[in-house]
């Protein structure tokens, strides 16, 4: 997921193209730092640096979400007088620079010695020499997509799932959770569930570790379901197909 710089307005005017030297541009880009400061003091400027594009400047701002800080991108030129929001498209891999750039900036590393992998559900597929971290919703759809399209179809896979209904969106995910958490066979439970739509049913009273998952998850910054952790500690968003998970499960 991509966030963007909504408060500051879109720039309506094309700049003129113009080429500068590496040192020039070392000199400019401090100058767009100081102009941009000086019009918008209430954000925090990490980097400028010339965009792909001549002209712009791509300007790095940073801004705190959840518990962590995270960063954005917008585009000015040379003297501020205009700020463009929104993706940067190179048309002719049809590829989102921008996107690939936030991507990049905002990049979470976990570390797995923090995470309380006894207050998450264990399921082991075959072996499960292998392992993933999902924070998931009972009530997301884009969960049950993931669970269904991707997770059933893993092998060789611990897969740990903290339950992390969003109250916001979903009213009645907490209690599904506590009803998954107290049942007899929690993993068997919630693939039940998640996967075929099994009803649910029994007690929501036994101590569930639903306030500690929260806190987890708002420091990682997770404000949405799923969010997948993989071992290298890479933590990728969305219901993410098959061969992505076995991409970042393969990588170092």
């Amino acid at each position: 997921m991509s966030f963007r710089f909504r408060q500051l307005v879109l720039a309506t005017m094309m700049l003129p193209l113009m080429a500068c030297s590496a040192s020039a541009a070392d000199e400019s880009s401090d100058a767009v730092k100081a102009a941009f400061k000086g019009k918008f003091p209430q954000h925090e400027v990490s980097t400028v640096q010339p965009a792909p594009v001549a002209g712009l400047y791509e300007v790095v701002v940073k801004m705190k979400r959840g518990g962590r800080e995270e960063f954005t991108v917008v585009y000015v030129d040379g003297k501020v007088d205009h700020l463009i929001t929104g993706d940067l498209i190179d048309t002719k891999s049809r590829r989102s620079l921008t996107e690939a750039r936030l991507d990049d900036l905002n990049k979470v590393v976990v570390d797995w010695k923090t995470l309380p992998l006894d207050k998450a559900i264990k399921e082991v597929r075959g072996k499960g020499e292998r392992k993933l971290v999902v924070f998931s919703d009972p009530d997301c759809p884009y969960c049950k997509q993931l669970e269904r399209e991707s997770l059933a179809k893993l092998d060789n896979v611990t897969v740990y799932t903290f339950l992390y209904p969003l109250a916001q969106l979903h009213p009645d995910a907490e209690r599904k959770s506590r009803l998954i958490w107290c049942s007899k066979d929690p993993a068997k439970t919630w693939t039940a569930f998640m996967r075929n739509g099994t009803p649910l049913s029994g007690k929501d009273n036994c101590p569930a570790p639903l306030a500690e998952v929260a806190a987890i998850g708002e420091k990682l910054g997770i404000s949405g379901t799923p969010a997948l952790i993989f071992p290298n500690g890479t933590l990728v968003p969305g219901a993410i197909p098959l061969a992505a998970i076995e991409e970042n499960l393969a990588a170092k």
